[in-house]
């Protein structure tokens, strides 16, 4: 008996001594004005303090786990995350706050950088937002040269992989010089990626029924235009990976014709 009348005061005491740190650590300032998560990870509501610049090309991590890479070293600024070979070429704007938005080719914000150094990502499956930490310089996202043969083989794999989506085959042709191939071959890849997306749900593969064929040209201006079953894209080599829609604007022209 004595030897547990011993142990339930310290238990006790150390049940209690738990829950005093919580308390200390919940009235503390920092996490007053903000949560645990915002405390542990990243921007707090409190935060005054400008953060150090990130580097022209960084790797950053949002909360959830999403990798992506941030090239802001050109004209354009271009976005690619880890789970996908698609490039995202992103218009910034400046918000009523000071922040940057860095919209898609639909005007639809992917990333926002506060005044502060903070960062923003928006998805579809997180499209409230999560806070982004910049990990450290990375490479830069530039396109490579494409060989005549490699970039026929692209194209066959495009088609075949746009055609296996869609249950029938949709051919993939292209007007292509020298200094267009590295894009175009880029274009076929992102227009079979669109495809696919259409396919994975019952109203994507309706959608899906109005494209017989994709041909790829260049042109002043990258666009997407469908007409009589053609998915027409063109390219801008001028613009580098800029110079191409995105596989949302690819969809949406599909979803609007």
């Amino acid at each position: 008996m004595a030897r547990t009348g011993f142990r339930v005061p310290e238990a006790a005491a150390a049940i209690l001594a738990a829950a005093l740190a919580l308390l200390s650590l919940a009235a503390s300032p920092a996490l007053a004005q903000g949560s645990l998560k915002d405390f542990l990870f990243g921007e707090r509501a409190d935060q005054t303090q400008r953060r150090p610049a990130a580097p022209p090309v960084a790797r950053y991590v949002s909360e959830t786990g999403e990798g992506f890479i941030l090239d802001r070293s050109s004209g354009k600024p271009l976005l690619k995350f880890e789970s996908s070979y698609e490039v995202w070429a992103l218009q910034p704007e400046v918000g009523p706050r000071g922040d940057i938005n860095y919209k898609n080719d639909l005007g639809q914000i992917i990333l926002r950088a506060t005044k502060l150094g903070g960062f923003t990502l928006f998805t579809r499956k997180r499209p409230s937002g999560s806070s982004a930490e910049v990990m450290g310089a990375a490479p830069a996202l530039r396109l490579k040269p494409v060989s005549p043969l490699a970039l026929y083989q692209l194209m066959r794999l495009s088609s075949a992989r746009a055609s296996k989506a869609s249950g029938r085959v949709i051919a993939f042709e292209a007007d292509a010089t020298p200094a267009s191939s590295p894009l175009i071959a880029d274009a076929s890849v992102i227009a079979s990626e669109a495809i696919v997306r259409l396919s994975s749900t019952p109203k994507g593969r309706v959608q899906l029924e109005k494209i017989g064929k994709v041909v790829i040209v260049e042109g002043a201006r990258p666009s997407v235009v469908l007409k009589n079953g053609v998915l027409l894209i063109v390219v801008t080599p001028d613009d580098g990976m800029a110079g191409r829609p995105s596989s949302d604007r690819i969809i949406h022209v599909a979803a609007t014709r």
